[in-house]
């Protein structure tokens, strides 16, 4: 640009333009502050050409203007999540606030988090999830799949490797050794590792980063939102692991000599969340209403930082009454009048906190072993391997299958809404698809056999 255009633009536009160093800056006076009077001066340097400056600076006074200009910083994608955790921590369920940073920590961080925070556009955010998809596991190593692969190669041979030995080759402690080699011979084997993550972890990272960014563009540390333009890889959705209704008796059979029959008695008879389970509380269960007895989930108990911490539920929806049959009724009394037996028995040692699901002691119960406890009888009942979440699932199957409305069972399951009950469900029971089409076509069709006379 000549000297002359340059001169009658500085004319009309306050601030100015100079060279710094081999680079060029800008720096003008912004607003008064509302409080001092005094006004702000605003700078930013580093580009190629006057040009360049002088349209930044345009861009910057317009968007002061319009209330929305974010100052120039240098901040990286680390230092503002260190200062996102703590606000996480005291806005969201503990459980959310725990995942939100183990999944900034593994999977955002060590990419870019060295990163200015201002330079994340969406491409960056395309780019991490492609590197997540398909190569960030390069390199790393799955002590799960290693151990599996030597116990089998010692199997195949003929021969039987200690737990121990696989332990100190792998590199993991001796218990975790013995657990693994326990699930492998029961058939819960590890499925090979990949060179990316699951799409649902990748989402999961998205759903975080969305929360994450929304924050910065809120308190004015980046102008626009990355991830406006981006959306999360899309799922492959299969059809659940569940059991038949033969097959939950089954369990239910094995599990009768538990001193936890009552819980699973519960969550095959209702579909509770293994958080609702832990957390059920005795004034969340009315055994004697005139009306029939009834559950509330109220309060969930789920881990959280590696600590099992009280929540209120995923949402509105899953702080929901449930009325009991008779027979959960029946075994839930017994289960109760035990705890009153076993309190007694400890006295003043006894650690009431409330629980309907608890220890002899009254203490609570971590929920992974919940999860351990349910693996071992499956084993012992062999049947399919499902989770302890699959026996939720296979109770939505089996009480859709058996014609209960959606809406009751999406209101017993704490869902949303119905269409998100059957849109979870409709690849597991495609019979129901087939009987709708035969109920309805009988309404009106000619019958084969009559077409064929």
């Amino acid at each position: 640009m000549s000297p002359s255009r340059k001169k009658n633009k500085r004319k009309t536009v306050p601030g100015s333009v100079f060279q710094r160093g081999r680079k060029w800056a800008y720096s003008f006076y912004g607003p008064p502050d509302v409080l001092t009077g005094v006004k702000p001066k605003i700078r930013q340097s580093g580009f190629e050409t006057w040009d360049e400056a002088w349209d930044a600076m345009l861009e910057a006074q317009a968007a002061l203007a319009a209330e929305i200009y974010v100052k120039p910083s240098r901040q990286t994608v680390t230092a503002f999540f260190e200062s996102w955790f703590p606000y996480v921590r005291t806005t969201t369920e503990a459980t959310t606030a725990a995942n939100y940073e183990n999944l900034a920590r593994f999977y955002v961080l060590p990419i870019i988090g060295k990163r200015p925070l201002q330079d994340i556009t969406p491409s960056v955010i395309a780019a991490l999830y492609e590197h997540l998809l398909t190569k960030a596991r390069i390199g790393k190593r799955d002590t799960n799949w290693g151990m599996y692969q030597l116990w089998k190669s010692a199997q195949e041979r003929g021969e039987e490797i200690g737990t121990r030995q696989l332990a100190e080759k792998v590199g993991v402690t001796h218990k975790g050794a013995y657990k693994a080699v326990r699930r492998y011979r029961v058939g819960r084997i590890p499925a090979e590792p990949t060179a990316g993550y699951a799409p649902k972890t990748v989402q999961s990272v998205h759903i975080m980063l969305g929360s994450a960014f929304s924050t910065a563009k809120g308190w004015k540390c980046i102008g626009a939102d990355p991830m406006d333009n981006v959306k999360a890889p899309s799922l492959i959705h299969r059809p659940h692991k569940t059991w038949t209704t033969d097959q939950m008796a089954r369990f239910l059979e094995v599990a009768r000599a538990d001193r936890l029959y009552g819980l699973w008695v519960l969550v095959a008879s209702t579909g509770m969340r293994r958080s609702e389970l832990c957390g059920l509380t005795r004034d969340g269960l009315d055994l004697d209403a005139s009306e029939g007895a009834t559950v509330r989930m109220n309060v969930t108990s789920v881990v959280a930082g590696g600590k099992v911490v009280a929540g209120g539920g995923k949402s509105k929806k899953s702080r929901r009454p449930v009325a009991l049959d008779r027979y959960t009724t029946a075994v839930l009394r017994e289960h109760m009048d035990r705890l009153d037996t076993e309190r007694e028995a400890f006295g003043r040692d006894y650690q009431d906190n409330g629980l309907v699901f608890c220890w002899e002691d009254g203490s609570r119960i971590y929920p992974d072993t919940i999860t351990e406890k349910f693996n071992a009888l499956v084993d012992c009942a062999g049947l399919p391997l499902i989770t302890l979440h699959g026996v939720r699932h296979s109770y939505a199957t089996i009480a859709l299958r058996s014609g209960v409305h959606p809406k009751i069972v999406s209101s017993r399951l704490g869902h949303s809404t119905a269409a998100f009950t059957l849109d979870t469900y409709s690849e597991d029971v495609p019979d129901l698809d087939r009987d709708a089409a035969e109920d309805i076509g009988g309404l009106f069709l000619p019958r084969a056999e009559d077409e064929t006379e």
